[in-house]
């Protein structure tokens, strides 16, 4: 592929970019179209061809093979595609042609529900709000007025998604789907014995009323009161006299049991803890929630979210909306400081006995050992950002990941397979699909760079080719055309169906190339604002890597077991750094 190619395929995905980074269009107070107006004119999301699949498969796993280990790889493909995958397959069109979306239900029972290990580290994402980069520094003694604004401003924002005021969001002119923005409230995952469950209580003004209380949890106790009095949203100055009242119930006061602390368990302990906890009352039973604000002693914030209803963007999208809207205000709340007469909050007390009491401890020990093993590092890289990398005609999410596979490079001695996020919402209820960063491309681009005697010209030439590559991978998975999705869906058929599981899956290459979730590397670009996230490795000696990418920087949070001897987030993140500049110079002298 020539330069104009190269630069027509980047232009292709600057769509992608501009819906990341243009978030402060996301409104108007007299919206022409409506938050959910498209979700019935999407398309169904297309099965992609076998044999196509299957050729990508191949050349996803070379760059892990040895030659006899491809030659063996390569035959079982050859039989699956002939025999067992052709009957798998016409089965799958079979499920396609009677759903808008084959993999929707599949994808969350097998990726969230059915799994049974704890969500808290292994399945939720979590991270800081950006306040704190402008108007809100780390400050003493402004925790609940901050805490205030800051909840009046989410509850705007659910307001927006009731009301639909929210714009829908489109790559270019392609309307994308906002199904997953219904999830962000209203909703929970409530613990099973063999496969937990989402319930969702969230309706828009036209569908209904829906849920307006809000939970406060405060030393390992819990609050509720209603956010909506008389039709209005209580203001800041309102939701600081709840959230006061609150504080001051727990002051002096010994901890509460900590129930919360049951939702970090391994999932099946944990639904049969919650048959006991939650008995009784059934208007207090409390699963694990789609959205938790963090407010921290020093008027900063976080979140944690359950990963299952929705992906980051959801969170990503409603973050930077509070971050321009404090922005815009300089944090302050400037309306009226009057306080209506309400009802104060309510607390929920569970009725527990020595057995929950000792089932709490156990999850609060067992999630205080893993956080202990958990190494994250999360650094802003300033030398360059967005803009340096467009100048140059290079996409900066393809710069970011072949950075990032140099790095790998350079620390371990070879590539590590990799995931990162492709979003798939162009079709109806599409969430994610597979890239594979760690291509032959990428491979030969990293042994070169490498290489003392390889010229810069070399080097150009195998950035090029690694950068086409990406570009190409990525877009295709954006439309459908990935293959990962589509082999798990043959896997779950034969599963579904007990048949014998087809050798492919059991194949050598397929969990070393990352199949079956076992990707070394788990990444994913949050976007081009103010917003970062964390994520835990996908496999014990892998790495998690979040990155937002900035004008004039890269914001990573890196993360590592350390009892793995193989991995070391710090010294990732710090190969990361001269590879970044390798990139650039090379870039740069080569007048790309």
């Amino acid at each position: 592929m020539d330069e104009r190619r190269q630069l027509s395929t980047y232009r292709n995905l600057q769509n992608i970019a501009k819906y990341y980074g243009n978030m402060t269009n996301q409104l108007s107070e007299f919206p022409t179209e409506r938050t959910f107006q498209y979700q019935h004119s999407l398309p169904p999301l297309p099965v992609p061809s076998l044999e196509g699949s299957l050729a990508k498969y191949l050349v996803a796993v070379r760059p892990f093979a040895t030659e006899e280990e491809y030659q063996v790889t390569a035959a079982v493909v050859k039989r699956f595609g002939e025999g067992t995958g052709k009957d798998l397959h016409q089965k799958l069109l079979q499920r396609a042609r009677t759903r808008r979306n084959w993999l929707e239900e599949w994808w969350l029972n097998s990726a969230y529900l059915e799994m049974r290990y704890p969500s808290q580290l292994n399945v939720n994402f979590g991270g800081p709000a950006p306040y704190l980069e402008h108007c809100w520094p780390p400050t003493e003694g402004v925790q609940l007025q901050r805490t205030s604004i800051s909840m009046w401003h989410t509850l705007q924002y659910w307001d927006l998604l009731r009301t639909e005021r929210l714009d829908p969001h489109k790559a270019g002119n392609v309307v994308l789907d906002m199904d997953q923005f219904r999830m962000l409230f209203c909703t929970c995952k409530v613990p099973g014995v063999t496969k937990d469950t989402i319930i969702n209580y969230f309706k828009t003004e036209s569908e209904g009323p829906c849920p307006s209380h809000v939970v406060v949890m405060c030393k390992g106790r819990f609050f509720s009161f209603d956010a909506v009095c008389d039709g209005h949203i209580l203001t800041p100055p309102e939701l600081l006299r709840q959230l006061t009242h609150v504080k001051q119930c727990c002051e002096g006061e010994p901890a509460g049991d900590g129930i919360a602390a049951l939702t970090s368990e391994e999932r099946t302990r944990w639904a049969k803890v919650s048959l006991e906890v939650l008995t009784g009352d059934p208007t207090i039973r409390w699963g694990d929630k789609s959205y938790n604000s963090l407010s921290f002693a020093d008027g900063t914030f976080g979140s944690n979210c359950d990963h299952a209803p929705f992906e980051g963007m959801v969170l990503v999208t409603h973050c930077y909306y509070v971050d321009q809207q404090l922005k815009a205000t300089d944090g302050k709340w400037k309306g009226s400081e009057t306080v209506r007469p309400m009802p104060l909050p309510e607390e929920l007390v569970f009725t527990v006995d020595d057995r929950v009491r000792s089932d709490v401890a156990h999850a609060k020990q067992q999630y205080f050992e893993t956080t202990q093993d958990l190494q994250v590092v999360c650094y802003a890289f300033t030398s360059f950002g967005k803009a340096a990398i467009k100048q140059r005609k290079l996409h900066p999410d393809t710069f970011i990941q072949l950075a990032l596979q140099l790095a790998y490079y350079r620390q371990h001695g070879r590539l590590g397979s990799c995931y990162e996020t492709a979003m798939t919402r162009r079709f109806y209820h599409g969430r994610t699909e597979t890239m594979r960063p760690c291509t032959l491309e990428a491979q030969n681009w990293c042994h070169t760079m490498l290489l003392p005697a390889a010229s810069a010209e070399a080097k150009r030439k195998a950035l090029l080719l690694a950068f086409n590559k990406h570009n190409k991978l990525m877009a295709e998975a954006q439309n459908g055309k990935g293959f990962d999705r589509h082999l798990l869906g043959l896997y779950l058929i034969a599963k579904e169906e007990g048949l014998p599981m087809p050798d492919l899956f059991t194949d050598t290459l397929y969990c070393k190339s990352g199949g079956g979730g076992n990707f070394t590397l788990s990444t994913s670009l949050v976007g081009y604002t103010t917003v970062l996230g964390a994520v835990a490795p996908m496999v014990h000696h892998g790495y998690g890597f979040f990155y937002r990418i900035g004008d004039d920087r890269i914001v990573a949070s890196c993360t590592a077991w350390k009892s793995s001897p193989e991995t070391d987030a710090e010294a990732l993140f710090q190969n990361l750094v001269s590879s970044l500049h390798d990139m650039l110079h090379l870039a740069t002298t080569a007048q790309l």
